[in-house]
């Protein structure tokens, strides 16, 4: 089976289908995206180049045989950096899927295929006593626009309304 996103003129996935494995052949019977794109053309009324093949087992430009499991698989595998969710963009340019960007200051991180704050990952020295309070590392824009050195706050989840 192939999976295809639909998008409309401004690159937003509108919808995501399935395509048989005998409509992506061509007349060598060698697998094709063009003639995936063809048959959805033909059988759904939207442009052939407003279809695009993905790998709903691809994240962060990687292959996973598994995504709940974080189990990794053959990194051949891995195609348009992200699988195709409704809503996401596609990137023409780097033909990869992305999330819309989480932050004014965050950028494209397109090797990993993933949006980057401009001062890294969050810190990684929570204690086992502030994880298990539901303290947790949330970005905020405002406190990086004040002081380009700070953007990670600690925060904790209010457990009163659980």
């Amino acid at each position: 089976m192939a999976h295809f996103a639909k998008i409309d003129e401004n690159n937003i996935i509108l919808n995501i289908v399935v395509v048989a494995e005998p409509n992506m052949l061509n007349g060598s019977n060698v697998r094709e995206e063009s003639k995936g794109q063809e048959w959805l053309e033909a059988h759904n009324n939207w442009p052939a180049s407003k279809w695009i093949e993905y790998s709903p087992n691809t994240l962060h430009n990687k292959y996973y045989d598994d995504l709940s499991t974080d189990t990794l698989g053959d990194q051949s595998k891995a195609f348009r950096g992200n699988g195709a969710v409704i809503g996401l963009e596609w990137d023409v340019t780097n033909e990869i899927f992305w999330t819309k960007q989480p932050h004014s200051s965050w950028t494209k991180d397109i090797p990993n295929a993933k949006w980057v704050s401009p001062i890294g990952d969050a810190p990684d020295d929570l204690t086992a006593e502030e994880v298990a309070a539901g303290t947790y590392y949330d970005w905020d824009e405002s406190a990086y626009q004040a002081d380009n050195n700070t953007g990670w706050v600690k925060r904790t989840y209010n457990t009163d309304n659980l």
